[in-house]
């Protein structure tokens, strides 16, 4: 894991707000809010949002993106696709399937979707699988296999930010794999007061990071449902700039660039409290990283301020103040953007530039 120091080739810049919380629905009460994205069988581009209702429950909805100008200005409501109604799903005091992830893997001809199961005892990283972005079939939790180097079981761990690779890599091993970043928390009095804050052998920094994990290819054409068994974990990005303070986590799944995989990340700074997801006093940034195109574990380049911070009303105003929060990349006539949740209330998109200006 080694961080270089070339300037970073991209930027953000903003094109807009594209959906708002529905006046009068429910299901929309608490916000809409860190999309995931996809094309269906027919090449039409769909949002899927995570809509909060009433008491913080989150499903996930389907809505048609809107383009006028080859800009996305607006989408079109279809329903939902993904509901809380499996019991490791609900917990006696929250419920909600969140913060959706869409990759599409060609070597599957599925769309993978990640998402946080927010359960019995807190958020648990899940995995589910659609042709048609409509119909999904939940695989389950994830599962992490056991490293005695680690000296630690990755399953007792809250885990959320996991997005998939699209395209197959070489894992650590040598063995052509699938590739996901995820985010583990350590914090165990989350789940048992008194455990304290726990980290696998070798990490010294226990804030939040991004991690990446390994699932062979010839594993997963055999049997799909091994989507859910990861392995060779392992620190890819830990906290390192100013923006960053406080924990950083993956945004939307990487996109393969000129310079290797574009990786769209958040930074939190501010003060997190303890037991309570709608955060007060905490900002939220969007930064980005480079990863070498063939091992994905090398870092080359990173932003060291952010691509983009909260600074408009709909991003500083909201259920969870000061939120930027990128979700997904789509490419819309030559054109990229970015969706990302704002204020944890609303939509918005922000064109993916190219510049040579930018410091890393």
């Amino acid at each position: 894991m080694s961080t270089a120091t070339t300037p970073f080739p991209y930027r953000l810049v903003r094109a807009g707000v594209i959906m708002t919380p529905e006046p009068g629905n429910e299901l929309e009460a608490e916000g809409v809010l860190n999309p995931a994205t996809g094309h269906d069988p027919d090449g039409t581009l769909y949002l899927l949002p995570r809509l909060v209702a009433t008491g913080n429950v989150s499903r996930v909805g389907l809505a048609k993106v809107v383009v006028e100008g080859g800009t996305p200005v607006g989408v079109e409501r279809e329903g939902i696709v993904l509901e809380p109604d499996r019991g490791w799903e609900r917990g006696a005091s929250n419920a909600g399937v969140e913060d959706p992830r869409v990759t599409y893997i060609p070597r599957l001809g599925l769309h993978v979707m990640t998402y946080v199961a927010y359960g019995p005892l807190g958020p648990r990283t899940a995995v589910a699988t659609s042709t048609d972005l409509r119909s999904w079939t939940r695989l389950g939790p994830a599962l992490f296999e056991y490293d005695d180097d680690l000296d630690a079981d990755l399953n007792l761990f809250h885990n959320k930010d996991t997005v998939f690779f699209p395209e197959p890599v070489v894992a650590p091993d040598g063995v052509l794999s699938f590739a996901v970043l995820h985010r583990p928390m350590w914090d165990l009095e989350e789940i048992r007061v008194g455990q304290g804050v726990r980290v696998p052998a070798g990490i010294e920094d226990a804030r939040q990071s991004i991690w990446i994990a390994y699932l062979p290819v010839a594993d997963v054409e055999a049997d799909v449902t091994t989507l859910t068994l990861w392995g060779q974990n392992q620190l890819l990005a830990a906290p390192e700039f100013a923006f960053e303070a406080l924990k950083i986590g993956g945004g939307p799944p990487p996109i393969r660039v000129p310079e290797g995989w574009l990786l769209l990340h958040h930074g939190v700074t501010g003060v997190l409290a303890r037991g309570t997801d709608q955060q007060q006093k905490v900002n939220y940034a969007a930064g980005g990283m480079i990863l070498d195109a063939d091992d994905p574990r090398k870092i080359l380049a990173r932003t060291s301020e952010p691509l983009l911070a909260a600074e408009t009303e709909e991003e500083r105003s909201g259920i969870v103040p000061n939120v930027v929060f990128p979700t997904a990349i789509e490419e819309i006539d030559g054109q990229r953007f970015v969706f990302y949740g704002m204020a944890d209330s609303k939509i918005g998109v922000a064109r993916l530039e190219t510049t040579g200006a930018q410091d890393a």
